[in-house]
């Protein structure tokens, strides 16, 4: 029997990604690598994979992922070969006013193949708050706001920093969020977001916006999910650059 392909699938694996500064950050994947059926089946197709990724472990980008991926297909004699890597990147964010200093963590995501569909894609998911512009029409006082989750996804032409993809994300909502904030920063992010109120259709068309006017970008889609907090389910949003014709 012929098999389509063959791969692993979800293996947690450590590597180090190199961040705008220069310097390498060191993270834990989640990688799926698989190519097509190799044409003689071979018993050490795993070892061959687990082999490429140990080689390149040392710095994930998108030059390197061609590289992998081009040995693993060679090795295996297969016609494509795809590489999917789900990570944690953490940034250092000063709060608003204090300046105090925290971690942040995006979920980031990098995928490629090669041989077939060899489009380089990143993909990463931005934490940020929305206010609702309803609530705060028809109340006498306040409105209901919430955490939400903006996730952006691009093809580009030439490379482009996770850093500033993040920035460009969390500049679309009604407020960035953080992770250390003392009292003057709560009411700064609190009237921010009072004061930029947003549903997810309107964080979904700001964050098209300002990406579709980006030079480099040739794809790309946004969803939004507001995790609502006065309701049991969440708002949600998407839109592809393949439907508004760019």
């Amino acid at each position: 029997m012929k098999l389509k392909t063959l791969g692993i699938k979800n293996i947690r694996y450590p590597v180090k990604v190199r961040e705008k500064s220069g310097k390498l950050q060191d993270t834990v994947a989640s990688i799926t690598l698989q190519v097509n059926m190799p044409q003689a089946y071979r018993e050490n197709c795993v070892s061959i994979f687990l082999e490429v990724l140990n080689k390149y472990q040392d710095e994930m980008s998108v030059s390197i992922f061609s590289k992998l991926l081009q040995e693993v297909k060679d090795q295996l004699q297969a016609n494509s070969a795809h590489l999917e890597m789900t990570f944690p990147y953490f940034l250092e964010k000063k709060a608003p006013v204090t300046g105090t200093p925290g971690l942040m963590e995006y979920r980031c995501r990098f995928t490629g193949g090669i041989g077939g569909d060899e489009d380089f894609i990143l993909s990463i998911w931005v934490p940020s708050t929305t206010l609702c512009p309803c609530s705060k029409e028809i109340s006498d006082y306040g409105a209901h706001n919430q955490r939400a989750e903006i996730n952006l996804n691009i093809k580009s032409k030439n490379f482009i920093w996770v850093e500033d993809m993040i920035a460009l994300v969390e500049s679309g909502a009604s407020c960035e969020v953080f992770s250390i904030l003392k009292r003057p920063d709560e009411k700064f992010v609190t009237e921010r977001a009072y004061n930029n109120p947003m549903f997810v259709e309107d964080v979904v068309r700001r964050v098209a916006e300002m990406v579709q006017s980006h030079p480099d970008i040739h794809w790309f889609s946004v969803g939004v999910e507001s995790f609502e907090s006065i309701h049991k389910h969440s708002a949600y949003a998407y839109v592809d650059s393949d439907d508004i014709g760019i």
